[in-house]
């Protein structure tokens, strides 16, 4: 994932208005919902994700 990468929608309310927020890196403001909150990548999956495979529980 870059640095660079921004979301298109509020994972809140769905609007485009979203804007970097002054809190630091991931951190958005949505003008639709007047929320804020903060993105971040946590890391890849060791098994990786089958399609068509049903979801196992560890």
């Amino acid at each position: 994932m870059s640095e660079r990468a921004a979301p298109f929608f509020c994972p809140y309310c769905g609007d485009e208005d979203l804007r970097p927020s002054e809190q630091g890196h991931g951190a958005w403001e949505c003008g639709g919902c007047n929320r804020a909150f903060r993105l971040s990548f946590l890391g890849l999956l060791s098994r990786g994700l089958t399609k068509g495979a049903p979801h196992e529980r560890p």
